[in-house]
């Protein structure tokens, strides 16, 4: 009877031990990375793809970062983001960029709200810096929730490395380099955003 149960008890643990399916589709390297404690990281957070949303929600980017320099909301975008496109910069990279930076600093994150041509809110990107992440991709970490935050995407992703790989710092938007304008907007909420 004994043995009999033991196997049932087994298969059970193991399903309970099992990634969500979200999990299961990173990047196997992503789970070898170092990662920082979010209690000792304040300024950026843990690279989970979990993680990295829950502390984009605390953080209230799309009401409390600025957009990136020269950049309106909902301007002309291109796939495969969207339509249109509302980019935020958190304090540290609005900062590198400020000064004229030729890269970002760790602790960069960079967040593109992509819409679709009638501006209802399709997904949301995020690029965040956090050193010794991936050094061969300049520790980049890469994100791409659904609308309402569902993680599509999260850590090395190829197709966004391959898109973004040819880029300075892996950025498309702006000049590195070169100061960008001070006058920036500090995000309010776009209808749809980070809901």
């Amino acid at each position: 009877m004994i043995r009999a149960i033991v196997p049932i008890v087994v298969a059970a643990l193991a399903a309970a031990c099992e990634a969500p399916s979200w999990e299961a589709n990173a990047p196997a390297a992503d789970t070898a990375v170092m990662r920082p404690s979010p209690a000792t990281s304040p300024d950026r957070p843990d690279t989970t793809g979990g993680a990295v949303w829950a502390w984009l929600e605390e953080q209230r980017y799309a009401e409390t970062w600025e957009l990136w320099p020269g950049e309106e909301r909902l301007y002309p975008g291109t796939e495969p983001h969207g339509a249109l496109l509302t980019t935020y910069v958190n304090p540290a990279a609005r900062e590198a960029l400020r000064r004229g930076d030729e890269a970002m600093p760790p602790g960069a994150v960079v967040v593109t709200e992509n819409y679709m041509p009638d501006s209802t809110l399709a997904a949301v990107t995020v690029m965040l810096l956090a050193e010794g992440y991936d050094p061969a991709h300049q520790d980049w970490f890469w994100a791409k929730y659904g609308s309402a935050g569902e993680i599509e995407a999260s850590g090395r992703v190829e197709a966004c490395l391959a898109c973004h790989g040819g880029e300075p710092d892996y950025l498309f938007s702006g000049d590195l380099g070169e100061p960008a304008p001070a006058d920036s907007v500090i995000g309010e909420a776009v209808p749809g955003a980070g809901d």
